[in-house]
């Protein structure tokens, strides 16, 4: 069962420990930053600096070792708590980007006080002293970690809230509702329908369209956020290679004439629309004597186990024989499959799309590109994008499960409207999923599995 973080209690574990870090990337830049928080800051500045900067003003000042050797020269600001990004008092000195130089200078953090940072600890520090919610706090390490514009877009609306205050809208409502119906409950002895008078049924329903809204632009959001895994199966020499350069824009896979020029899967990693693919060509699927062959054959099999959409390459000359269907019956059932007919410029034919016994077949000209849009736009229709980005905040999968579980639980409140007790168990366990989202119910264990994923310094 999820049980309440509580904040206070492991914010003010230790009130005088201080973590120094370096907040920028590894490696050498024109500035580097080191970060420091908790309550030694004040002192860790009067020591490097000579004297602590006045609060939330930058001063160019000297960075002194314990002799007085100058460390370098640069930025420093101070922040007192709580009007910081932690919570707490944070020191920030900017430096010259140097390797060497920004591990001395955090060497120095630490010999007054401070220790080392773990990867996440200033933001989980924000999220304990209540500066940001745990849904902002994931949505920090998205920000840094967007692959593509739509998705940095999405991560900054989550980062200033708008994901939260959709989920806190709707927190509200079920709230209000879950109150009322418990209400209902203290007072069996009236014969009045609760029930019915207060539009429970009604007001069920308006929370659960809201959920859906939310529901939609949230998977868009863990789409632009992760991605979707496609695969090229077929038998060799039917252009996946081909297919996979066409996509990627450029030639990242050897194409020959020669069959079985593929021995081994490769990946790629494009985008269309804002959306990351992460398209594997993989080896030829025939019988074969070939023991190197074998292992790529073994290969592509894997990874259609684990790919989100595949492709099905046929020469267009041949269409779909026995081979291929022996191929298909080779994949996993629940992997939505197109079927792409390569080579239409050899067979003379036009670029088109075709729904066969709901299965999606386009045909399509990997050497020229004919087509190729096409298949990109049924590729995002497949994996659930739609055009309009507006709005979309980031999400994950947590989100996602969540989400889908507050719909089970206000489903089944639904269909056993006529039990207060039922209707209001349920209200409370959807109450309990939503709020996991913001990190009201969080389990310990899942807090410390999202932060360790953070980079050092953030």
């Amino acid at each position: 069962m999820l049980k309440p973080c509580c904040k206070s209690q492991v914010a003010n574990a230790n009130p005088l420990d201080t973590i120094a870090a370096i907040a920028t990337a590894s490696g050498a830049g024109g500035i580097g930053i080191v970060r420091v928080s908790g309550a030694a800051a004040y002192s860790v500045a009067t020591a490097i600096l000579g004297a602590c900067p006045a609060p939330r003003h930058a001063a160019y000042l000297d960075f002194k070792q314990a002799d007085d050797e100058l460390i370098d020269r640069g930025i420093a600001i101070y922040y007192p708590s709580p009007h910081s990004y932690t919570g707490e008092d944070v020191l920030e000195l900017q430096a010259h980007g140097g390797t060497a130089l920004m591990q001395i200078l955090l060497a120095r953090c630490i010999s007054l006080g401070a220790r080392q940072a773990e990867p996440g600890e200033f933001t989980r520090r924000a999220y304990l002293n209540d500066k940001i919610d745990l849904a902002q706090a994931e949505a920090v390490a998205d920000v840094i970690n967007a692959a593509t514009t739509e998705a940095a877009k999405s991560a900054v609306r989550s980062l200033s809230g708008e994901f939260s205050k959709r989920i806190n809208s709707l927190l509200s409502k079920l709230i209000d509702l879950r109150m009322f119906v418990e209400a209902c409950l203290d007072f069996p002895e009236e014969e009045i329908d609760f029930i019915t008078q207060g539009r429970v049924a009604e007001k069920l329903a308006a929370i659960i369209v809201e959920l859906n809204l939310v529901f939609a632009k949230a998977k868009q959001g863990s789409l632009l956020r992760e991605g979707i895994n496609v695969v090229l199966v077929g038998q060799p020499n039917v252009g996946k290679s081909s297919l996979m350069n066409q996509l990627a824009g450029e030639e990242v896979a050897i194409v020959t004439p020669i069959a079985g020029t593929t021995r081994d899967t490769i990946k790629n990693a494009i985008q269309i629309n804002g959306v990351p693919l992460h398209v594997i060509d993989t080896a030829g699927l025939r019988e074969t004597d070939d023991e190197v062959e074998k292992f790529g054959i073994a290969r592509t099999w894997r990874a259609a186990e684990t790919a989100n959409i595949a492709l099905l390459l046929v020469d267009a000359a041949h269409g779909i024989t026995d081979a291929e269907k022996s191929i298909l019956a080779r994949l996993p059932q629940e992997i939505p499959k197109i079927w792409v007919h390569n080579k239409i410029d050899v067979a003379n034919e036009p670029a088109i799309t075709q729904e066969i016994e709901q299965v999606t077949h386009i045909h399509l000209s990997a050497k020229t590109g004919v087509g190729i849009d096409l298949l990109k736009n049924h590729l995002l229709k497949l994996a659930g994008y739609q055009n309009n980005s507006e709005g979309v905040f980031m999400a994950r999968t947590r989100h996602l499960e969540a989400l889908a579980k507050v719909d089970v639980h206000l489903t089944s409140a639904t269909t056993q409207i006529n039990s207060a007790e039922l209707v209001a168990e349920e209200l409370r366990l959807a109450q309990e999923s939503l709020s996991g989202i913001t990190g009201e119910f969080t389990p310990d264990d899942l807090l410390g599995e999202i932060f360790s994923k953070f980079c050092i310094g953030k």
